[in-house]
């Protein structure tokens, strides 16, 4: 039963995790990806990978030279979190034939239209929270600073 419920798999979890440390520490100047890697704890290679569909997606821009880095393309109240699982290529789809009906010799099994429903209701709840809404919540402002406490412990 478990395969038919959503499964949000390292690349769209990574990918939101990136971008709220970015939305959270740009605000001053760029952000490199070594930095984001060192916070987040994520392989400076998947982020590249990551950042690149981000940036094609038009969510991150990439600033070139000293103090270079990424900085949001757009206000953080302007990039959901549907949109970032969207943009490296993440589904949000609980039913297991990925929305055609055909998951039951050639035709829609018993439960495709609770799981169809179940991905609208994830798909419109992600779709309504931005990485502002987000940030704006005091637990999160708290890790993300206790975060940057330790990048700046080990550099």
């Amino acid at each position: 039963m478990d395969d038919e419920f959503v499964r949000l798999t390292t690349k769209g979890r990574y990918a939101v995790t990136a971008m709220l440390d970015l939305a959270f520490h740009s605000k001053k100047k760029p952000v490199t990806l070594t930095d984001i890697a060192t916070r987040q704890i994520i392989s400076l290679s998947y982020l590249e990978q990551l950042f690149a569909r981000l940036r094609k997606a038009g969510m991150v821009t990439g600033v070139r030279g000293p103090g270079g880095g990424y900085q949001l393309s757009r206000d953080a109240n302007d990039i959901n979190i549907a949109e970032i699982i969207s943009a490296v290529d993440e589904e949000l789809d609980s039913t297991k034939c990925k929305g055609k009906a055909n998951c039951h010799n050639n035709q829609p099994c018993l439960t495709h239209d609770l799981w169809m429903g179940l991905s609208t209701q994830i798909r419109d709840y992600l779709e309504n929270i931005s990485l502002a809404e987000i940030l704006s919540r005091h637990s999160v402002s708290k890790i993300a600073e206790k975060q940057n406490e330790t990048i700046k412990y080990f550099s």
